[in-house]
């Protein structure tokens, strides 16, 4: 693997002592990891039908707080055969919920001197508002090309049109907030939306093919080039799915094939021994895995300076 750390830097923002991109050259294609900052959330949300004591163990191992920590909000892009691919959108403005933190992306790509206008297509894995919320912050659609294409499963579009919460477990005012922002997104952005059934190709070596169980049009984003490759596996695996791969996420709307995602794409990943990325893991989230006993590995690439 060959990483380029220097391929899209540009000015950094004199407040931000924490770096918020990450670059990895995959072959030929250049991808960026970006930060949209954090969202804290309650601690059972990362596995509500794990027995407490031993979900506060798994915390307490790992040096987390017992009640609500910090999930990092990771977008990718991605430029392939003249193509800019924003992966993700983050969460835009705050849906009255009190998450501050989140919500960065737009300034943090212009940070990295990414023009929205440069966007030429954005694939989402799904349309939680932490995915699609970027697009819909005041003044980002007039600033996006008019002919900008959205790639989304089409069971994901379907599903928003009347969603069902019954197999969640999410904190008071998600389920409204997450309604609501998919249902604006997808009347602001109707006409950009490229629907796919199963898989797509959206630019050379990027393949985005859907997954479900997070949510039934969920999907990962593969990138493969000159025998390398980089799976952006949005919202199918959580910092605590590689001990605890059936543990069961508040957000995911049918847990049990969640969990099956989940165990399959880290056995292909594992090996594969392509590198990872993911939504929620901390950033900058590049890594590999590998298998430990009944469960699997985090492995973080060492960074590239």
């Amino acid at each position: 693997m060959n990483i380029h750390n220097t391929s899209h830097i540009t000015r950094s923002a004199p407040d931000e002592l924490v770096p918020s991109r990450y670059a990895v050259k995959v072959g030929d294609i250049d991808v960026l990891v970006v930060s949209d900052g954090v969202l804290p959330l309650p601690t059972k949300m990362l596995g509500h039908n794990a027995d407490p004591a031993v979900r506060a163990a798994w915390m307490n191992d790992m040096f987390l707080p017992p009640d609500a920590f910090d999930w990092a909000l990771n977008v990718v892009v991605v430029r392939s055969g003249g193509k800019t691919i924003l992966i993700d959108a983050g969460l835009g403005a705050d849906p009255d919920l009190h998450l501050p933190r989140a919500g960065q992306l737009i300034k943090r790509l212009e940070a990295a001197g990414i023009d929205l206008a440069s966007v030429t297509d954005v694939i989402l894995t799904h349309m939680h508002m932490d995915h699609v919320g970027g697009l819909l912050v005041e003044g980002v659609k007039d600033r996006l090309r008019p002919n900008l294409q959205i790639h989304v499963a089409a069971a994901e579009v379907k599903f928003w049109e009347s969603p069902d919460f019954s197999h969640t477990a999410m904190p008071q005012g998600f389920p409204d907030a997450l309604r609501a922002t998919a249902k604006r997104f997808t009347k602001e952005y109707h006409n950009h939306l490229r629907q796919f059934d199963q898989e797509h190709e959206v630019a050379p070596g990027v393949v985005v093919r859907r997954t479900g169980g997070h949510t039934p049009g969920h999907s990962v984003v593969r990138v493969a080039s000159g025998g390398e490759a980089l799976t952006f596996a949005g919202d199918a695996v959580f910092a605590v799915g590689f001990d605890n791969p059936d543990w069961h996420n508040g957000f995911e709307h049918d847990p049990e094939e969640a969990t099956r995602v989940r165990v399959n794409l880290l056995q292909e990943l594992a090996e594969s021994g392509e590198m990872l990325v993911a939504t929620h893991l901390p950033f900058p989230s590049v890594g590999r895995v590998a298998v430990d006993g009944d469960a699997f590995r985090w492995v973080p690439i060492f960074w590239d300076y």
